[in-house]
């Protein structure tokens, strides 16, 4: 997976961003609601393009910010947008309709965040007719079931908060809980968060598309290096109340855990929670990937200490004009060089800097929390 080459100060991260947000004049060179329903963002019109994002759920605000996104990408470049969700992470029925709908309306292009491999099918499906389909975030599997993805290297989002980890044990013991999205499905996001984690803490992650399979207790190699155990792996479905649940079912396997990884932020929450019900928050590292602006916060207050921001607003205006593009001149996006999908980056949020780990301070994520 990527080594990404972020620019070192915030100016020009912020000229980077905004270059790559030019995609209406420049192209693409370098290459977690309950609505169920299809809603339209814009008004209807046979001139306009049309557009449907189609997001894993509208009760993480990584996919709302998605949304908003698309909704200014779609006013500025005129787009007759349609927004769909499914009723919670996971849910691919819902999605599945919304695809359907999109062919039924004759929408130039998609952009969806897959809730899983079921929806596979209905993407070849809109491929066959005629649909460019973009997918943000998370790729389908297989990946080209989706034209491009524009999204996060996962992997290296994970990596980044491993390789922080193993600085701060400095050589002292880890007892690791690992807590993922799925235990029933398999999905890229998931693998590729959790097996970086374990990448940068130094540890063998055996199949690096399988969760779990590594050895259980061993020697972590990271920074000083050390000794380690893995309590366990459990699935929050990426929701607060799961990253809880999870969190107290790890606890009871082993209250002396010090280090725990969380697929999101949302996880990330929940986890804190009962790690303060139980009297352990101190002395704990819990690390996650998002940036979310109350992610940032929540780095800034000590709840979590490390985080991999990732930019949504970016992946979906990008997406918007990239169909707008195809509309336009036919021209499609190209991935990012030596990649198989378009990277739309990624940052180390702390306010504990480790030697040898590029990271930026919350002050700095703060300004540019989801890629606002």
């Amino acid at each position: 997976m990527l080594s990404s080459k972020a620019p070192r100060t915030m100016t020009h991260r912020l000229l980077a961003m905004g270059a790559v947000l030019t995609l209406g004049t420049l192209s693409l060179t370098a290459c977690g609601g309950t609505s169920t329903a299809t809603t339209s963002a814009g008004s209807s019109s046979a001139e306009k393009v049309g557009v449907s994002l189609i997001v894993k759920t509208t009760t993480n605000p990584f996919f709302v910010s998605m949304q908003d996104g698309a909704k200014k990408a779609a006013e500025a470049e005129g787009v007759d947008l349609k927004l769909a969700a499914g009723k919670a992470d996971g849910d691919e029925d819902t999605q599945i309709q919304a695809i359907e709908n999109a062919i039924s309306k004759g929408d130039k292009g998609i952009l969806i965040t897959p809730n899983g491999p079921s929806v596979v099918d209905a993407l070849k499906k809109a491929k066959d007719a005629g649909l460019f389909v973009i997918a943000l975030d998370t790729p389908p599997d297989p990946a080209d079931a989706a034209d491009i993805t524009f999204a996060t290297d996962n992997f290296a989002a994970g990596e980044l908060i491993g390789k922080w980890t193993a600085a701060q044990l400095d050589g002292k013991q880890a007892t690791i809980a690992l807590i993922d999205l799925f235990d029933d499905k398999v999905v890229s996001v998931d693998y590729n968060r959790d097996q970086g984690f374990l990448t940068g803490l130094g540890i063998d992650t055996a199949d690096a598309k399988k969760n779990g399979d590594e050895a259980k207790t061993g020697n972590y190699t990271g920074g000083k290096g050390g000794s380690y155990e893995i309590v366990g792996s459990q699935a929050s479905q990426g929701a607060e109340d799961g990253g809880r649940t999870a969190m107290e079912t790890l606890l009871a396997k082993n209250p002396n855990i010090n280090v725990v990884y969380t697929i999101n932020e949302p996880a990330a929450a929940g986890a804190f929670e009962a790690l303060k019900a139980a009297g352990k928050e101190k002395d704990v590292l819990v690390v996650s990937v998002d940036g979310g602006c109350t992610g940032v916060n929540n780095v800034k207050s000590g709840v979590i200490g490390a985080t991999a921001q990732q930019y949504p607003v970016k992946m979906a205006e990008l997406g918007v004009k990239a169909i707008v593009e195809i509309a336009k001149t036919g021209k499609k996006p190209a991935n990012s060089e030596g990649l198989d999908f378009y990277n739309t980056g990624v940052e180390l949020v702390t306010d504990k800097p480790a030697g040898g780990v590029k990271s930026i301070t919350t002050t700095e994520a703060s300004d540019i929390c989801w890629g606002k």
